[in-house]
């Protein structure tokens, strides 16, 4: 009798527990996310400094501030993509002040709508705006400001089709009807006719009858590529272009903005940039010096080069 009594109290203790182990869980997270998000920080510093060089030189250093955020919601047929650049670069050189290298604020917005989560294809909408933080000056002279904020300011508002290959890193946009607008809210460069805006008007005697516009609007086609993957171990490949050209003002004459840009990966904090920036819009007029003046002359490629290593944190 006992030992009947033993082994019901032991069956009655392993039952349970074996009946736990192999209890399945069937609760569910609090909440289901569809976005994505990335950010990352960045600071480049160079310095140059000479103590007894016998072949000469100034002391210089260079800092480059820059910031990427982005946010994307994927849910079924919708993907909608936002991305938010921030840049902005110091040099300060022995002997003369402190001058700009960089100088950017750059917001997209894509939202595509496509018919099943097969297709590469999207029905797309896209959203773009570009202007800079501070005034930008044809150094040496820092009293006459070339450029500052919202002048000029580009924003870009379209419909269109775009294909996505998320393997390839690829996406491609096309847009029939994209409207294009230039703020130039500075009232001295709105008078100038800085960047396509209409010029002030002036009488005989130099007095000014009419101010300049600070907005001009464009209706074109709009033709972007952005290709961003790795194509070496801790090499990623970041391309960019964009092409326009308005239907009413010199339609075929195309304005050209391409970056391409390697980040090299040190380490999960140190990483190196090399990339170039080429930009051709016939609205933006060059200056150049002649018989001791300055001259306004027809477009030119503008161009910058970028090479730099920093520290970046991503979170």
């Amino acid at each position: 009798m006992k030992i009947r009594v033993c082994l019901i109290l032991l069956l009655s203790f392993i039952i349970p527990k074996s009946f736990s182990q192999v209890a399945i869980n069937t609760s569910v997270p609090n909440y289901i996310t569809h976005w994505e998000k990335t950010n990352t920080v960045g600071l480049d510093i160079t310095q140059v400094a000479f103590v007894n060089w016998n072949v000469g030189g100034n002391n210089s250093v260079s800092g480059l501030a820059k910031g990427n955020f982005m946010r994307k919601y994927v849910k079924g047929n919708i993907n909608w993509h936002n991305e938010l650049i921030l840049r902005y670069g110091l040099n300060s050189q022995e002997g003369q002040e402190v001058r700009k290298t960089d100088d950017q604020i750059l917001l997209n917005s894509t939202f595509g709508y496509r018919k099943d989560t097969l297709s590469n294809w999207y029905y797309s909408a896209k959203f773009s705006f570009t202007t800079q933080f501070a005034n930008g000056y044809a150094y040496p002279n820092t009293t006459d400001e070339i450029s500052g904020p919202f002048s000029p300011a580009y924003i870009f508002l379209g419909i269109g089709t775009e294909y996505m290959r998320k393997d390839l890193g690829l996406t491609a946009y096309f847009s029939p009807l994209t409207d294009k607008t230039t703020l130039v809210l500075n009232r001295t460069l709105a008078d100038q006719g800085a960047f396509g805006v209409e010029r002030a008007e002036y009488d005989a005697e130099g007095r000014k009858i009419k101010s300049g516009r600070n907005i001009r609007t464009e209706v074109g086609i709009l033709v972007t590529n952005n290709i961003k993957r790795q194509v070496f171990k801790n090499i990623m490949l970041d391309h960019r272009l964009s092409l326009y050209t308005d239907y009413l003002n010199k339609f075929g004459n195309i304005d050209v903005n391409w970056q391409l840009s390697l980040d090299m990966t040190v380490n999960e904090y140190v990483k190196a940039n090399i990339g170039t920036h080429i930009i051709y819009d016939d609205d933006i007029k060059a200056t150049e010096e002649r018989d001791g003046g300055i001259v306004t002359v027809g477009p030119k490629i503008q161009l910058k080069q970028i090479l730099g290593v920093g520290l970046t944190y991503s979170f």
